[in-house]
């Protein structure tokens, strides 16, 4: 990313009329990065290269990668730009199945649609916790129902379970993959498990209060990971952890969002993701 006080801007692809960023955008916002918003699903088009951005992080949504609408074949097949130009991306639930799709790994679901939905522990990688200068989250929040292998030639960030055993890879220098949510806000988890909630009847899936109850106790940890890993993501220094990671650019460092509160960004308005 070119120096000096220039902003960046972050390709943000969402897959609902209503979908937010939470607090992915609330804390890129905060480190001075613009916006640039598409939503494929509504036939807002992707770009064709990403020489005009930093970055690029694809949400989830309650559709799945191995569905057989065009708009999501061709999201899949637009992965290639920012492979190709190496440039930050971020994969979240369903984009990080999308882009394990691209790199050639299955994507499964179970017949009984069984999930996870709630927060579970996971089993980070040493790399992991070398990503950034934050530890990675040890228990995060999960809303999905399928999952993928691991592709060739990524490296395994993270473990979950025997259903979903992979949880997060990482692809070359620039490429993140997540399975799980860490822009979930409290606001944002309180409509999905009302928008949501005849999924919670799924196997595998936590009740309502579970999902609130964890919240205050594993998501300031996942919100402090996720403060350190953004700037080092966006300036292509994963693996620094060894020193300190700044604000991007001198920018005033972003706070720790712990609750969406009355910022719209963060209120998530749209039915939570399957993938």
């Amino acid at each position: 990313m070119a120096g000096g006080t220039r902003r960046p801007t972050v390709l943000i692809v969402l897959h609902q009329e209503h979908s937010t960023p939470g607090r992915v955008g609330l804390a890129l916002k905060a480190m001075g990065a613009r916006l640039d918003i598409r939503r494929p699903s509504l036939e807002e088009p992707l770009p064709k290269t990403l020489a005009d951005h930093d970055g690029a992080v694809v949400f989830g949504g309650p559709m799945g990668a191995n569905d057989s609408a065009d708009w999501i074949r061709r999201e899949i097949d637009w992965f290639a730009v920012p492979l190709a130009e190496t440039k930050p991306l971020l994969g979240i639930c369903l984009g990080a199945q999308m882009l394990a799709r691209k790199l050639g790994a299955r994507v499964f679901s179970y017949e009984d649609k069984r999930s996870e939905i709630g927060y579970f522990p996971i089993q980070p990688k040493e790399a992991a916790d070398r990503l950034c200068a934050e530890r990675f989250p040890r228990s995060v929040y999960q809303w999905h129902s399928d999952g993928f292998d691991l592709p060739v030639g990524a490296e395994l960030l993270a473990t979950g379970g025997q259903d979903f055993p992979n949880q997060a890879f990482r692809y070359g220098g620039s490429a993140v993959a997540l399975q799980f949510h860490p822009e979930v806000t409290y606001h944002m988890m309180c409509r999905w498990t009302l928008r949501g909630a005849e999924r919670l009847s799924r196997p595998g899936a936590q009740q309502r209060p579970g999902h609130l109850g964890g919240w205050f106790q594993h998501d300031g940890r996942v919100a402090a990971w996720l403060e350190a890993f953004l700037p080092a993501w966006l300036e292509g220094r994963l693996g620094e952890a060894a020193r300190d990671i700044g604000p991007l650019h001198g920018a005033p460092a972003p706070p720790r969002l712990l609750a969406c509160g009355h910022d719209g960004e963060a209120a998530g308005v749209a039915v939570p993701a399957r993938a």
